[in-house]
C-alpha cells in the first residue's frame, strides 16, 4: 500500500504514523525522545524510529515508504534540512535530512517546524479547511503561531514568521526567555496560567486545567487570573489581526481544551478591542495532537509531488502546478491500526 512516514518530534516524546495518500493514518506509534541521554542519543532515537517505521510498512503493507516528513521544535532550516537549535533537545546544527535519507535508503525527506506544520494540517484538513487566510495559535508551554495563506504556511524571510508569543503586550513586564519583557506567552500560555493560579490558590501543584474548573465554579480568584490571561491574549491577537487580517484565528494547545470557558470571553475581549479591523472567526483547533503527524505527512506528499513535477519530461512550465495541493485533502483521518 502506498504510504509515507510522518514523524513529529517533541521535547519529551515522538509521535509517528504511516500515512496513505488520502490522509488515512495506517499505523501510529509513540516513543520517548530520550533527551536525558543527550542530543546525540535523541538523534539516534529519531533515526531508529524512522527505520522501524519503514520496516513496519514493508512488513505489513508490502512496500517501503515513498518519502518521509519529519517535524521538530526550535529553529529549523527547512530548505537545507538542518535542525538548527532546540533548547529542550539540546542540539545545534543537526543535518537531520541527510542523516534520515541515509538511514532510510535515500528516499526524499521533508524537514519542517512543528508549529508551522501543525498549522498546515489545521489549514488543510482541520479547523481552517476552506479558509484562504488564517492564524493558528497553540497555547501550550509557550505560545507560537503559524500564518496560513492559501494551502501553505508563511515561514518568513528567515523562517521565524508567526512568533506571536513574543509580541510585547505588557511593556516592562515579566522577563521572557527571549530577552524581552512583557511577552504574550508570559501571560497567556498554559504554563503562565498554571503559575498564576498556583500562586493565587496557594496550591503549588495547581495548573491551568484546575484554574478553568475554578472559573466554571465562579471562584473569584480564578476569574481574576483567567481574565488577566484572556486580556493579554486579546491584546496579542488584535495586534496580529491588525497586521495580518486573517479570516479565521484557530486557537489550540492545552489552554484551548477549556472550550467556551476560554472562547466566550476571548471573543468578547477581541471584539471590544477592534476598531477599523474586520473581526475574524475565532475557533478551536480540530486535530488535537494528531496535527503534527498529519502535517508531517502533508510535507512528505507535497515533496513527492514536487519531485514528480521536476522529474517528468518537460514540455514547458506547468501552469496548474500548486506544490501545496496534494490529494491529502480529505475527511478520512481515522487510524486503522495503533501501536503504543
Amino acid at each position: 500500500m502506498n504510504h509515507v512516514i510522518a514523524l513529529d518530534v517533541g521535547g519529551t516524546g515522538m509521535k509517528a504514523a504511516l500515512v496513505a495518500p488520502n490522509g488515512t493514518l495506517l499505523h501510529e506509534a509513540r516513543r520517548p525522545t530520550g533527551r536525558d541521554r543527550g542530543p546525540d542519543a535523541v538523534v539516534e532515537s529519531i533515526l531508529a524510529f524512522a527505520a522501524d517505521l519503514r520496516a513496519h510498512g514493508e512488513t505489513h503493507f508490502g512496500e517501503s515508504a515513498r518519502a518521509a516528513g519529519v517535524i521538530v521544535p526550535g529553529l529549523v532550516d527547512a530548505e537545507n534540512g538542518v535542525a538548527l537549535y532546540a533548547a529542550n533537545l539540546g542540539w545545534r546544527d543537526v543535518p537531520l535530512r541527510a542523516l534520515l535519507s541515509e538511514r532510510l535508503g535515500g528516499i526524499p525527506i521533508a524537514l519542517g517546524h512543528d508549529v508551522r506544520t501543525g498549522g498546515l494540517a489545521e489549514g488543510r484538513v482541520g479547523a481552517g479547511r476552506g479558509t484562504d487566510r488564517f492564524l493558528f495559535v497553540p497555547l501550550g508551554t509557550g505560545i507560537a503561531g503559524a500564518i496560513g495563506i492559501g494551502d501553505g504556511i508563511e515561514a518568513g524571510a528567515h523562517g521565524n514568521a508567526g512568533e506571536i508569543g513574543h509580541i510585547v503586550v505588557r511593556p516592562g513586564g515579566v522577563d521572557c526567555g527571549c530577552g524581552q519583557r512583557g511577552c504574550l506567552e508570559r501571560y497567556a500560555s498554559a504554563s503562565a496560567v498554571s503559575l498564576a493560579w498556583a500562586q493565587a490558590s496557594g496550591e503549588p501543584d495547581a495548573d491551568a486545567a484546575d484554574c478553568a474548573k475554578a472559573v466554571e465554579a465562579a471562584d473569584p480568584r480564578a476569574l481574576a487570573v483567567w481574565q488577566d490571561a484572556v486580556d493579554a491574549l486579546a491584546d496579542g491577537l488584535v495586534t496580529a489581526l491588525t497586521l495580518l487580517d486573517p479570516r479565521t484565528i484557530i486557537v489550540g494547545g492545552g489552554l484551548a481544551e477549556a472550550g467556551e470557558t476560554l472562547f466566550a470571553p476571548l471573543r468578547a475581549a477581541v471584539e471590544e478591542r477592534v476598531t477599523f479591523q474586520r473581526l475574524p472567526a475565532i475557533v478551536p483547533a480540530a486535530l488535537g495532537d494528531t496535527a503534527g503527524c498529519l502535517g508531517a505527512g502533508l510535507l512528505a506528499w507535497d515533496l513527492l509531488e514536487t519531485y514528480n513535477d521536476t522529474t517528468r519530461p518537460q514540455d514547458g512550465p506547468h501552469p496548474h502546478h500548486r506544490p501545496h495541493t496534494h490529494a491529502m485533502h480529505t475527511d478520512v483521518m481515522a487510524p486503522t491500526e495503533v501501536s503504543d
